[in-house]
C-alpha cells in the first residue's frame, strides 16, 4: 500500500500599514483566518510601514530580502498580500521570490468557488473570477501555471485561463443574461415580506437563524460558513409570516467586483 499524503501549504502573509492608526495587524489577523478556511497554514506575517504601496512590488527592496529569508527559514510554499495585486506586483513578486504569490482577493474568491452550491451563487462566482482574471490575462497564465495546484486555484474560473478577452466578455455577457433570469425566477416567486439577518461574517447569523427558525443550517466557528443565503418562514409574535434570510457576511477590504459574488 501507498499512502498519498496532501501536503499542507505553508504561506506568509503581507501587510503594508499606511499609517499608525490603520489595522493592518487586525486585517492580517482576518486573512490568517481565511488562509485557514482555504485549507493552508499561516507560518509567519510581515507588515511593512510605508506612505503608500511600492507600485512594482507592494513591499519595498528590503522587505522582499526578508521574506526571502523567511522563505527559506520556514520553508513556505508561497506569500498572501493582505490587498488586491496589480498584475505587475503579482509577477515581480513571484519574479524575485520564486514562488507561489496571491492576494486577498484570489483568497476569498477561492473560498467561494469551493462554498458555492446554489445556481445563482456559482454563477457569481464565475463571474468574479473572470472580472478578476479579465485585468490580469497579461502574463496572468504564467503566473497561475507556477500557482500548481492547491489554494486561489480552485473553481470554474481555473479551466478558462486560456481564454483571451473576447471569449472571457462574451461568457461574461452570457452569465449576466443568466444570472438576470435567476433573478426574474426569483422575484416571480415571491409574494410576503422578506427579511435579513446581516453583519460581520463568524459573527452568529446562522446560529440565530437557527434559533429562531428551526433552520438547521451548517453553523460554524469559520470565515464564509455560510456561502448561499438561506431562508425559512418565520411566524411573528404578531401571527405575521415573514422569510428569515442568513446572509453572507461582511469582511473587510472586500473588493467591488466581489460584493455581488
Amino acid at each position: 500500500m501507498i499512502e498519498i499524503k496532501n501536503e499542507t501549504e505553508k504561506v506568509i502573509l503581507v501587510g503594508v500599514s499606511l499609517s499608525d492608526q490603520d489595522d493592518t495587524k487586525e486585517s492580517l489577523e482576518e486573512l490568517k483566518d481565511l488562509v485557514s478556511t482555504a485549507g493552508a497554514e499561516t507560518v509567519g506575517m510581515v507588515i511593512q510601514n510605508r506612505e503608500q504601496q511600492h507600485p512594482g512590488t507592494y513591499v519595498g527592496k528590503g522587505k522582499i530580502e526578508e521574506l526571502k529569508s523567511m522563505i527559506w527559514e520556514l520553508r513556505a510554499t508561497g506569500i498572501v498580500c493582505d490587498d488586491e495585486l496589480s498584475p505587475a506586483q503579482m509577477k515581480n513578486l513571484q519574479d524575485e521570490l520564486d514562488v507561489k504569490v496571491m492576494d486577498r482577493t484570489l483568497i476569498i474568491l477561492d473560498i467561494f468557488a469551493a462554498r458555492a452550491s446554489t445556481s445563482e451563487g456559482k454563477i457569481q462566482v464565475e463571474l468574479a473570477q473572470l472580472k478578476y482574471q479579465q485585468t490580469r490575462l497579461a502574463g496572468f497564465g504564467k503566473a497561475m501555471s507556477r500557482l500548481g495546484g492547491g489554494i486561489g486555484t480552485r473553481g470554474p474560473g481555473e479551466k478558462k485561463l486560456e481564454m483571451d478577452r473576447r471569449l472571457i466578455k462574451s461568457r461574461i455577457a452570457q452569465l449576466n443574461r443568466e444570472l438576470k433570469d435567476v433573478k426574474k425566477h426569483r422575484e416571480v416567486t415571491r409574494d410576503i415580506p422578506v427579511a435579513a439577518i446581516v453583519g460581520y461574517t463568524n459573527a452568529g447569523k446562522s446560529t440565530l437563524l437557527n434559533t429562531l427558525t428551526g433552520a438547521g443550517i451548517l453553523a460554524e466557528d469559520k470565515l464564509f460558513a455560510t456561502l448561499d443565503p438561506t431562508t425559512r418562514d418565520l411566524k411573528l409574535p404578531s401571527g405575521q409570516e415573514i422569510l428569515m434570510t442568513d446572509t453572507v457576511g461582511f469582511i473587510r477590504k472586500l473588493p467591488h467586483h466581489l460584493i455581488e459574488a
